[in-house]
């Protein structure tokens, strides 16, 4: 007998479950009904449809070289309105042009893709691979990947704005004041003029000058970061070479550069001040849109930097160019 009472709950239940299963259906959130469970005790608070999240991607291929290179891209997610564009800033991280830990400054540029940025970290082949322009060449191509699969990426293709730290911030402006003038490119680069600014966060500018101010790292010698970037040699003794790897060369009164926004502080120890002195002189001598905050007493990168007030300045600096 215990058996045929098993077989006929079996079968009871499996008819239950047939009554209250729902089929799915697709239907968009608006259309899609609220729920009539209750209880007693249940807070309710309404939802924030404003609210931007970040969706990451991690570990994108944009090209294959000596090694696959990668992007790490923060995308701006609203609930309801899906389809929108965001201006894109390119964002090359600091590392001595060594391999990059390209997520060391993910946090903080999450608030600027918050505020309706899409942010793409660009890992390039450093100097352990292949020296300067490598990484000039990398971010160009990183950059045409970004526009050429801007549907993905929700990229409002006629705001790309660029920033780095230290030697991206090297990278950033390199890439940007040479991204019309058909140099330092692997392939056509054809995105100039979307180009509407670019940051740099205490970078270097000519690396034959770095000893000339106190520093505790060593600028000179062919394992330097500076004489690797050079192709592992003596800097001082290749300084036409140092010379067309900063962006001197390149800022003339008649080619258009993008507006700069430079910080730099004036106890870094690793780049120093003078560096960003000498690059905001020139630029200014040839008549470029360029603004530049000195963080007092501050070192290289770290708390000063890294913070709500800087991030702001910043913020304020990119929204003011984004081009309607």
């Amino acid at each position: 007998g215990m058996y045929i009472v098993y077989d006929y709950l079996e079968e009871s239940i499996t008819i239950y479950q047939e009554l209250i299963m729902i089929k799915p259906e697709y239907k968009e959130l608006k259309d899609f009904p609220i729920s009539n469970k209750k209880s007693e005790g249940i807070h309710y608070i309404p939802a924030d449809f404003d609210n931007i999240t970040i969706r990451a991607l991690y570990n994108i291929e944009y090209v294959k070289r000596e090694i696959p290179l990668y992007l790490n891209i923060l995308v701006p997610k609203k609930q309801l309105e899906s389809n929108e564009n965001y201006p894109l800033l390119v964002y090359i991280q600091g590392s001595a042009w060594r391999k990059q830990n390209v997520i060391e400054h993910i946090i903080p540029l999450s608030n600027i893709a918050k505020k309706g940025f899409v942010v793409a970290i660009v890992q390039y082949r450093d100097t352990s691979i292949a020296p300067f322009p490598a990484q000039i060449e990398d971010t160009k191509t990183a950059i045409s990947f970004l526009v050429e699969h801007h549907q993905d990426y929700q990229i409002d293709t006629k705001n790309i704005f660029l920033g780095g730290d230290s030697s991206g911030g090297h990278t950033a402006i390199m890439t940007g004041i040479t991204a019309n003038q058909n140099i330092l490119e692997l392939e056509e680069f054809k995105y100039a003029s979307s180009i509407q600014g670019i940051f740099d966060f205490y970078g270097p500018t000519l690396v034959s000058e770095m000893q000339n101010e106190p520093s505790i790292q060593d600028h000179v010698t062919p394992t330097s970061p500076e004489g690797l970037l050079l192709g592992g040699v003596n800097v001082l003794e290749h300084k036409q070479e140092a010379y067309q790897a900063s962006p001197l060369p390149y800022i003339k009164k008649d080619v258009s550069t993008p507006p700069i926004l430079m910080i730099h502080g004036n106890k870094d120890r690793l780049v120093p001040f003078g560096q960003s002195v000498l690059l905001y002189n020139t630029l200014k001598e040839n008549n470029k849109d360029v603004t530049f905050y000195c963080v007092e007493n501050a070192d290289h990168g770290g708390a000063a930097f890294w913070n709500n007030q800087v991030l702001e300045i910043t913020y304020q600096f990119l929204k003011e160019h984004i081009k309607k």
